[in-house]
This record gives C-alpha cells, structure tokens and sequence, in this order.
C-alpha cells in the first residue's frame, strides 16, 4: 500500500542508483557505454522530447544488452564526432563495417570516428526513396485527376443551367397542360454531380489515392483487389506502370542472393541505362541519389548488412518510452535505457 509517488522518487533517488551515475551530469547530451564496443555497428536517428538524438549501436547485442554504445544530442558532424572520440582508438579501428541510412551527416560522422570500417548503405532506404520518386509522380497524376474532376463538375453544372434556360423558354411559349406529365423527368439545378468511375467502381482520385502504400511494395504482395486497382490504374497513366515497373526492377537486384558486389554494379548500370532512356525527371532523381552513394550502396552485396537492427532498436525505445508515458526526466530516461539495453 505504498504511495505510486513516493515510490517513484525513491527509486529514483535511491535504489535505482541513479544519483551515483557517473555520467549523470552530461547524460542530457551524451552518453558513452565503451564497454559494448563490437565489430559490427548500426548507426541512425530518432526524437526524444522533440530533440533528435543520434544513436549508435552494437549488433552483436541483438537488441538486448549489451547493444547501445552511444546516445548523442543532435546530428551535427562536428558534435556527434567529438563525443564519439573519447571512444578508445583501439576500439574504433577494430570496427569492421557500419550500416546507416543516405544521410550525409551519418556518413561523415563514421568515416572521421571509424576509419577503417566499411560503410554500407542501406538497402531499405535505398528502396524507401525510390518510393518517394513514385510517390511524387503518384501525387502528380493525383493533382491531374483533381482537376479533371473539377472540370467536369463545371461542365455539369454548365448543363444544368442550359436546361434550365431551355425549361424556362419552353414554358414563355407552351401552355403548361393539365394533369399527369408525359416524357422523362427533367434535371434540376439542385441535381448533384456524381463523377465517373472505373470498373472497380472507384473514381480516379479515390483509385490514386487508395494505391499509395500499394505502390510501395512488391507485386507479389498485392492483393486481389490491389492487383485489379493497379490494372485499371496502368491503363489510365501509363507513365505511372512505367515508374513502377523501373523501381521494381531495381528491387530485384537487391533480392538477387547470388550476386556479388561486382555482378551487382553491372546489373545497377543496366537498371542506370533503363533509367536514361525514361522520360520520368522523378526517378532520375532517384538513379542521381544512388550514383551518389553507389560504392557504399554495393558494400551490401559483401555481407548483406542492413540498417533493420537500427529500426529495431528505435522501435524498442520508443515502446519503453510509452511504457512511462512519455519522457519528463531525459537523464534519468537514459540512465534506463543504459540499464536495460547497456
């Protein structure tokens, strides 16, 4: 029958052994654990008390202990390396490899702290951007569609209010006859506009907007009703079939077990000559973006390495912070965090 408050406080100020923390004082904008050094290491971002915190981390720890090394505050190079930094040096020039994302900040922050470690691009964020190319071009066709749409609302009411006139003509020169009236019912200008549809009994807009997680994933996960969407939606924007089907073929690289890093840079200039002969600026974009980062972006085809520990852990801290309903005390949240996944 102990007080939930009283308790709270002193577990805070006495059993846990927070106030004997020996990096208490800085723990709100770092946070070092040297002893969870390992070969392999995953690097990224998440938000803490709307604060992005870079997080590094150690993939031999499976996402228990032993698996945080580093919780710095902010994602700028020049920050990020100086704490990084106070690592042992024999530690850091151990490191065999590290995953991250296409952030250029992350790159630069593991070739200063990390010399001689292999960094390999994701693959996932790789394919992540490739939706955002698709994405934009779904969102342009979207915005066509609109207006289209709004168009043929206008043309509708356009004709509602000819037949109006013509009703109101007719009458000045015809006597209106009694009793039941013959023929079809006449059009008001209250009637209400329904827009086409396809086949699947959806409009443009709603079909364009419907497909958007669907365009994100790989054909043979589509449903029944997604692959009768994308049918109806191919014939109607073929430039949208085209993108689709370009990205999808960049997919199947990375899913190729067989390839090794010099057979994949050979497909990856093929799937670049495809990409040239399209007239989408979209992808382009998104072919640019991996020329940028295509050696580090190949280093995947070495191990297999991806970032998804990374992901795993963010969503693992992100379930312990909704487990205390939020974070008021960020030193004492990471103080936890060191505790349980330290």
């Amino acid at each position: 029958m102990i007080d939930g408050g009283t308790f709270e406080k002193n577990y805070k100020n006495v059993l846990s052994g927070f106030r004997l923390w020996p990096q208490r004082a800085h723990s709100s904008d770092w946070v070092l654990l040297p002893e969870n050094m390992g070969v392999h290491l995953g690097l990224d971002e998440t938000s803490f008390c709307h604060e992005v915190y870079t997080i590094l981390h150690n993939k031999d720890g499976h996402g228990g202990k032993h698996t945080v090394i580093a919780i710095i505050k902010g994602t700028k190079p020049s920050e990020v390396i100086e704490k990084l930094m106070l690592l042992p040096e024999e530690m850091r020039l151990r490191v065999a490899d590290i995953t991250m994302d296409l952030s250029n900040s992350m790159g630069a922050i593991a070739k200063s702290a990390f010399p001689k470690a292999v960094i390999i691009r994701d693959c996932f964020h790789v394919i992540q951007r490739c939706g955002e190319g698709i994405e934009e071009i779904r969102l342009r066709l979207k915005r066509e569609s609109i207006k289209e749409q709004k168009k043929e609302k206008a043309e509708f009411r356009k004709k509602l209010e000819r037949l109006a006139k013509q009703r109101k003509a007719y009458r000045k020169t015809h006597k209106r006859l009694k009793g039941k009236k013959r023929g079809r019912k006449p059009m008001r200008l209250s009637a209400r506009f329904v827009p086409s549809t396809l086949s699947n009994e959806e409009t443009k807009v709603e079909s364009l907007t419907r497909c958007r997680k669907q365009m994100l994933k790989s054909r043979d996960k589509w449903t029944n009703r997604q692959e009768e969407r994308a049918k109806l939606l191919f014939g109607e924007y073929p430039k949208l079939k085209e993108a689709y089907g370009i990205i999808n073929s960049l997919r199947g690289i990375f899913k190729g077990k067989s390839l090794t890093k010099d057979s994949a840079r050979t497909r990856l200039h093929e799937w670049y000559d495809k990409v040239t002969e399209s007239t989408l600026r979209e992808i382009k974009a998104v072919r640019d973006t991996i020329k940028t980062y295509e050696d580090e972006i190949l280093n995947y085809f070495i191990s297999r390495a991806t970032n998804a520990s990374a992901e795993s852990l963010n969503s693992k801290l992100k379930a312990f912070r909704s487990q205390l309903r939020g974070v008021r005390d960020i030193p004492f949240f990471f103080y936890r965090v060191s505790l349980v996944f330290g």
